[in-house]
């Protein structure tokens, strides 16, 4: 009976070992698989404000440049008329 005890805490002992050493391995592939997406998420997040900003620059001109064809338009009425 001692014997068959010291080889089942030996087998639960290397079983124990073997799951601690088979998660430790799955949790190092899984952290570097996250920081890989995460960096690509990052680099999109980036190119995402850039394209915004861009945008928002663009919406901060359009009623400027609106506001000179309305002058360029009153001018050229101006002109026609005179004709």
């Amino acid at each position: 009976m001692t014997e068959a005890v010291i080889v089942a805490l030996i087998t639960g002992g290397l079983s124990l070992i073997g799951v601690i050493i088979s998660n430790a391995a799955s949790n190092r592939r899984i952290s570097g698989e996250l920081a890989e997406k995460q960096a690509i998420t990052d680099t999109k997040l980036d190119e995402l404000t850039r394209e915004v900003r861009e945008h928002n620059n663009f919406a901060k001109r359009m009623p400027v440049v609106e506001e000179k064809i309305k002058v360029i338009n009153h001018r050229l009425d101006d002109l026609e008329k005179g004709e």
